[in-house]
């Protein structure tokens, strides 16, 4: 006969589940995927590990809807997962975000093996709609038509230990016809501004030393409470903050950009000297079909007074080329604008149609040859600009946040990279003491590239920081390091190289 401690020694032990989440789309969409680590690890998973490529016990597809091809690009990904949860009984897929916030029952239709699909509002039922799948052994599809919680009041599994995402806001009270975010993730919703800053002083206490103020129209922080100083309020409340180096936020409205906001960017020394400013069009009948509230001398009034307030200030923004009805004429006036604004950095898209917005029923779309073709000489124009721009920088010296993951060719040039107050990104010589992301070194830029600097020269000094001792500490915690949800660091700056991309991206403010 057994007895009950040779079957409680029998008794196998599991090990614990595993997971990946694969992201798509906007900063809010990254935000998120931190998120639903933190919801996945907290019910007990783990990361899978780097390289694992969806051979896990749950693959999680945070989806984007604002390209043409989105639902093209997720049907292909579940279809190469359907024979791998085949041959692995009990994995689980879930699809949420903003497609399937649009597409709802479709998904499960076309993909029958999916077994959970959720919104852009209720991310936090992710574990509790895999167990119930589980038990159910039927697809749970679970739209919520408004938020239900805050995001923030979610557990995160933070990408980095030295920089941070803080979200202030949720929704966007736009309309502008080339966009569905407003439909998808519904009307402007914010956060108490106590709240936010309990946030970032926790994480300031975990270690973070930036933090990037996170919004679809991060500028209209305040018109859910009827503050519209609200937002410069914040950035000044941020800078009293001890142990915070550097504030970002994305991505602002021009409509929303006032005085008080460009005078608290000035004044405030833990704010950087950085602004990325949407335009999507130079042209004024344009905007006006767009639904923008402003048009081009509102636009190049406001990147005049930032130059003025902060004269180092690198400015990025976003352009959308071959908009419906978009001439020869309304072309000229965007290279215009690229050419007076003379931005360090432009992410542009091609114009495409997105189901469900006004723009897609549009008369006089653009032929794609004559798109592609404005949409060459665009880059090239500030390709050069954003060269130009560059060398103004060579001979500066730069105190530089150490970054990890960010320079590709580090190990080959035996160089570290890390980002200047403006954003910037620098590959430095590495110094021979060491030095850990999250640290801050002061270099001179010795040679400038149309989407990154150099500086090649002894680094001038180092300072070790809280965040680069709460990156080695997570760093040893967690060696080896998986590496199942790729999102990266906060960043908004010039994008390395240009996009080609189709469409405008979600941040489309």
């Amino acid at each position: 006969m057994t007895s009950s401690s040779d079957r409680s020694q029998a008794v196998d032990v599991q090990e614990p589940k595993t997971y990946e989440v694969r992201t798509y789309g906007c900063q809010m969409n990254v935000h998120d995927s931190e998120r639903l680590s933190g919801l996945l690890e907290g019910a007990g998973y783990v990361r899978a590990p780097e390289g694992s490529d969806g051979d896990a016990d749950v693959v999680v597809f945070n989806t984007c809807a604002v390209r043409e091809n989105a639902d093209n690009r997720l049907y292909g990904n579940l279809g190469r997962l359907a024979p791998m949860k085949t041959k692995r009984p009990g994995m689980q897929i879930a699809v949420g975000g903003c497609l399937a916030q649009k597409d709802r029952d479709t998904i499960v239709k076309k993909a029958p093996w999916v077994d959970v699909v959720f919104g852009t509002h209720n991310i936090g039922k992710l574990p509790v709609l895999l167990e119930r799948a589980r038990a159910q052994e039927e697809a749970q599809v679970e739209i919520a038509e408004s938020l239900e919680a805050f995001p923030s009041t979610l557990p995160t599994r933070r990408e980095s230990a030295y920089a941070a995402w803080v979200s202030i806001s949720v929704g966007c009270n736009n309309t502008c016809t080339f966009c569905i975010v407003p439909a998808l993730r519904g009307k402007e919703k914010d956060r108490r501004t106590g709240d936010i800053l309990a946030e970032i002083e926790a994480l300031v206490g975990e270690g973070v030393s930036e933090i990037t103020l996170l919004g679809q129209n991060v500028n209209a922080y305040g018109s859910d409470i009827g503050d519209r100083e609200a937002f410069s309020k914040l950035l000044r409340a941020c800078g009293q903050i001890e142990g915070l180096e550097r504030v970002r936020f994305t991505s602002p409205h021009p409509r929303d950009f006032t005085d008080d906001v460009i005078a608290a960017m000035a004044e405030t020394p833990n704010v950087m000297p950085q602004l990325h400013m949407p335009l999507q069009s130079g042209s004024d009948p344009v905007l006006k079909a767009m639904r923008r509230s402003y048009r081009q001398d509102r636009y190049l009034g406001i990147i005049e007074k930032v130059r003025a307030a902060i004269p180092h200030a690198a400015i990025t923004t976003d352009i959308i080329v071959g908009f419906p009805g978009e001439t020869e004429e309304d072309f000229e006036q965007t290279m215009h604008v690229a050419r007076e604004a003379r931005f360090s950095a432009a992410f542009t898209f091609q114009y495409s149609k997105r189901p469900g917005t006004p723009a897609a029923t549009m008369e006089n779309q653009v032929p794609k040859e004559v798109v592609q073709a404005r949409y060459e000489r665009l880059v090239a124009l500030q390709e050069q600009i954003s060269w130009d721009e560059n060398k103004k920088q060579v001979g500066r010296t730069l105190e530089l946040m150490v970054a990890e993951g960010e320079g590709r060719k580090d190990g080959a040039t035996h160089r570290l990279s890390g980002r200047a107050p403006d954003n910037r990104l620098v590959h430095f010589t590495k110094p021979d003491q060491e030095v850990r992301p999250g640290d801050v070194v002061t270099v001179e830029v010795t040679y400038a590239a149309p989407h990154h600097l150099l500086a090649e020269g002894a680094v001038l000094d180092v300072r070790r920081t809280r965040a680069g001792d709460a990156w080695e500490k997570r760093n040893a915690a967690e060696a080896p390091k998986p590496a199942g949800v790729m999102l990266g660091l906060p960043k908004i700056g010039a994008p390395e190289p240009l996009p080609v991309a189709t469409g405008s991206g979600c941040g489309c403010d």
